[in-house]
């Protein structure tokens, strides 16, 4: 009898062929995931914050540029207008100074004693006539600048000798009541009235010579040698005196 041997035992290598593998897992993958894109979007969002501060600071230190230097240009119009201002005194002062220069080389008038060229004598006086008109307060300078005055008139002789001088043509003298509202000469002394020396119904004070503010405060000499009020800033050719020097 023949005894058969079955060997039971499983193949090695079949069952290493058939065996499943086992499943991978996932967790630690889903982990990271879970934690990738949380801080993506935190860096994403910090970069975007430093940008925009790096952006703002440069706005803020251009726009503090822009205000400085707006604030130079400001200064130095301020500074342009202050010597602005200052030439046109100077420009001012010499049309003056060239106007009664002007004067003088044209009166014709020789040198009479103790006064300058262009001077008359009278008295204890020089007296100029002017042949260029200004307006009273600039007449007034112009007389001050040369150690003068607009004329004051107190003796008969006195208003007969400048009367004689203006007949025909309007002059500045020196009276007015612009500082008080009473007539004053300009060196402050008191005007007595005397009607026969101004026109019939003057001074009258008008206010509708379309002048500007302010009624007729200046007094001149009419053509005929009689007092009137004028508006100040009308142009007229003025009288200047001052003492003479003798000897």
């Amino acid at each position: 009898m023949t005894t058969e041997y079955h060997d039971n035992a499983e193949d090695d290598s079949s069952s290493f062929w058939n065996q499943e593998p086992r499943p991978v897992s996932l967790s630690g993958v889903t982990r990271f995931r879970r934690w990738l894109f949380p801080s993506l979007t935190v860096l994403v969002v910090l970069v975007l914050i430093i940008v925009v501060a790096a952006s703002n600071t440069t706005s803020w230190n251009r726009l503090w540029s822009v205000e400085k230097t707006i604030s130079n240009l400001t200064e130095s119009s301020s500074s342009a207008h202050q010597l602005a201002k200052g030439v046109a005194k100077d420009v001012q002062r010499l049309k003056f100074a060239v106007e009664g220069n002007k004067d003088q080389l044209t009166s014709g008038s020789s040198v009479d004693g103790c006064c300058s060229i262009g001077w008359d004598s009278f008295g204890s006086s020089c007296y100029f006539f002017s042949r260029t008109p200004l307006a009273w307060n600039d007449a007034r300078d112009w007389c001050n600048g040369h150690e003068a005055h607009l004329v004051i008139m107190v003796t008969d002789e006195e208003w007969d000798f400048v009367i004689h001088h203006t007949t025909g043509t309007f002059y500045w003298v020196g009276l007015t009541d612009e500082r008080t509202g009473k007539w004053e000469w300009v060196n402050r002394t008191p005007y007595v009235m005397n009607r026969r020396r101004w026109l019939p119904g003057q001074p009258d004070a008008w206010t509708r010579h379309g002048l500007g503010p302010g009624d007729e405060d200046c007094a001149h000499l009419h053509h005929d040698g009689r007092l009137n009020d004028l508006h100040c800033s009308t142009r007229l050719r003025y009288i200047c005196q001052k003492h003479s020097q003798r000897g």
